[in-house]
Order: C-alpha cells, then sequence, then structure tokens
C-alpha cells in the first residue's frame, strides 16, 4: 500500500475471524457502520471511502456502508452504536474516542476498527502489536507528542518560561485526562511552567484566557475537541497574544500560530485497510495498531508576525507548511 511507509506497522499473524465470516453470506453484502465523533460534513467519510474505492469496494456494488455522527456526544455514540449491532453490521469503524468507547459497551463479538488518540492509555487494546479482543485500528498518539510538541514551541518563543493547557471536563471526551498528563510530564521535563485548564465549554473561554495572561502564560495547547470554536479561540488569543498550538493544521489556517499533528487524512483513509482485511477473514485482536511515524507541522507566519515572532530560516525549511 502507497501510505504503509508513512506507519510504522508491527508484524501479527492474522487468523480467521469466523463470525465475520459466518456474517458475509452468499449474496449478501458486508454491511459496515461507521461511528464519526464529530458533526457532518466531516473529512473523515471522503477520506474513508478513498481508502475503500483503492481497495475495489464500490457503496452497493460489493459493500454497504452507513454513516452516523455523534456531534461530539458520547449519549449520542451509544445511542447508535447499539442500533449498529442491532442492524447486524459486519465491521463497526469508530473516529475517535467517543466512538470507540461506545462501540466497544455495545459489542465485544463484532469487529472494531478504531482511529484513536491514545488507544493504548485509555485501555481500548491490551497492546499495539496484539491488541486483543475485537479492536484493532490506528492510533493518531495525540496523547504521546507533548514533549515534540514544547519542543517545537521553545524554537518558536526562545524565552519560554509558562505554557497552559486547555481541555474539558465533559465526560464525553474521555481522553482529555491523557491529554493533559502527558503534556505536564513533557512540561516537566523541559523546566517549563505549567498550568492545566479544565473547563466545561466555550463559556468558559474568556475567563481562561484572561487568567492565562494574569499568569504570564506565553503558550496554549488546546485539546482537539475545541477545535470547532477555533474562531473565538483564535480571537481570543490574538487579544492576549497568547500563542495558540493545536493539532490540526485547519486551526492554523484559521489564525492559530502552529500545529503538530499526523496526517489525519491518510490515517482515515488508512482505516478501510483494516476494514478490507477483516472481511478477508483476519482477526481484530491479531492486526496489529499501527502509529504514524511522522507529525506534520504548519505555522501562520502573519500570527507569528503579530505576536513579535522572528522564525528562523532553518526551522521554516523543516516545517511541512507554512501559511502566509
Amino acid at each position: 500500500m502507497s501510505n504503509r511507509r508513512e506507519f510504522i506497522t508491527l508484524l501479527g499473524a492474522a487468523v480467521a475471524w469466523p463470525l465475520a465470516a459466518r456474517a458475509q453470506q452468499p449474496g449478501k453484502l458486508p454491511h459496515i457502520g461507521v461511528l464519526v465523533s464529530a458533526s457532518p460534513p466531516h473529512p473523515f467519510a471522503d477520506a474513508f471511502w478513498r481508502g475503500l474505492h483503492a481497495l475495489g469496494y464500490s457503496e452497493g456494488q460489493n459493500i454497504k456502508v452507513e454513516f452516523r455522527y455523534t456531534d461530539g456526544r458520547s449519549d449520542r455514540a451509544e445511542e447508535f452504536a447499539e442500533e449498529l449491532v442491532r442492524l447486524g453490521v459486519n465491521v463497526i469503524v469508530a473516529h475517535y474516542a467517543i466512538a470507540t468507547t461506545a462501540a466497544m459497551a455495545a459489542t465485544r463479538t463484532i469487529p472494531i476498527v478504531m482511529v484513536h488518540g491514545a488507544p493504548l492509555q485509555m485501555g481500548a487494546i491490551n497492546s499495539l502489536a496484539q491488541p486483543g479482543g475485537n479492536v484493532t485500528g490506528l492510533s493518531m498518539m495525540d496523547a504521546e507528542i507533548g514533549g515534540k510538541r514544547v519542543q517545537l514551541l521553545r524554537e518558536l518563543i526562545p524565552n519560554l518560561t509558562q505554557i497552559a493547557v486547555i481541555a474539558t471536563t465533559a465526560t464525553t471526551s474521555p481522553f482529555g485526562p491523557y491529554f493533559v498528563e502527558d503534556m505536564r510530564l513533557a512540561a516537566a521535563t523541559a523546566g517549563i511552567g505549567f498550568e492545566p485548564i479544565l473547563i466545561g465549554g466555550p463559556s468558559e473561554f474568556r475567563s481562561a484566557f484572561a487568567a492565562m495572561a494574569k499568569a504570564g502564560t506565553q503558550a496554549v495547547v488546546v485539546q482537539v475537541f475545541f477545535d470547532p470554536h477555533r474562531a473565538m479561540l483564535v480571537e481570543l488569543a490574538a487579544k492576549y497574544r497568547i500563542a495558540y498550538m493545536s493539532g490540526s493544521r485547519e486551526v492554523t489556517a484559521a489564525g492559530g500560530l502552529v500545529s503538530m499533528a499526523a496526517n489525519l487524512p491518510e490515517l482515515y483513509e488508512r482505516a478501510a485497510f483494516y476494514v478490507d482485511k477483516i472481511l478477508k477473514g483476519a482477526k481484530p485482536a491479531d492486526l496489529p495498531v499501527e502509529q504514524p511515524i511522522k507529525f506534520e507541522v504548519a505555522i501562520n507566519m502573519k500570527t507569528a508576525k503579530a505576536l513579535g515572532l522572528t522564525i528562523s530560516p532553518l526551522l521554516l525549511a523543516q516545517v511541512d507548511e507554512v501559511i502566509e
């Protein structure tokens, strides 16, 4: 596969998955249920279909795919996961932690292909090499690159002494604590002051930024859970002259300073590879979870200039995208 070089693939033997094999009766199309932890439209759908098409699948001809969008709500994820189980789908594809958690609660037999920020930390799998159970897929490592994020911020802000993290307290995002702890350890290792700001929703953004500014915070890393509210976050970051780091290129294009993340479209597309393997008889427990080996960095030069930052030519030559 063309995308394989972008991932670490831990090799493992794939054996027959009896349930999936039995479910594919002659003349019956394989039925895939997709849980997306967001609102439509979302790039997951297009990328996943690209992956399926590349493997020779076409809707209504040799596969049936149903999408369910949870709008980031755990209750809707649970409802839709249970619905997909009742429909008797052959595979559930779960986008992010909310969907994966809901799918795992709904079934321990139907194979689940996840795209998850921290599957090992959150107990979705036993190990990367041998996931165990009925879950496999891809890890974005979003709670494992705190050190890289801090290093990049230090290169952007040479006198960096204080950073903050904005994460949600909402039970709909069980990923939050792992994201915060990863950044806390990275800051401690670098000898940088760290302030975790845990909030329930956008209504607390303004007070959060005011508190950061008062504490002398120079940069803030925001959990992707809040990406839909990027416009307000960018506005507040500019107002208080705080460097805004995200896990999304779209946030940086909207005015954030910098982003660092795995290539999400490739991860989404790669999920189709796992679906194909399972439909052909592979057992999820023995399909190794893949991790990205490259994290893409985008920098917004207009924002850097507004913050009074001088970005070295050497650093600019190393980033993946410079947004003017």
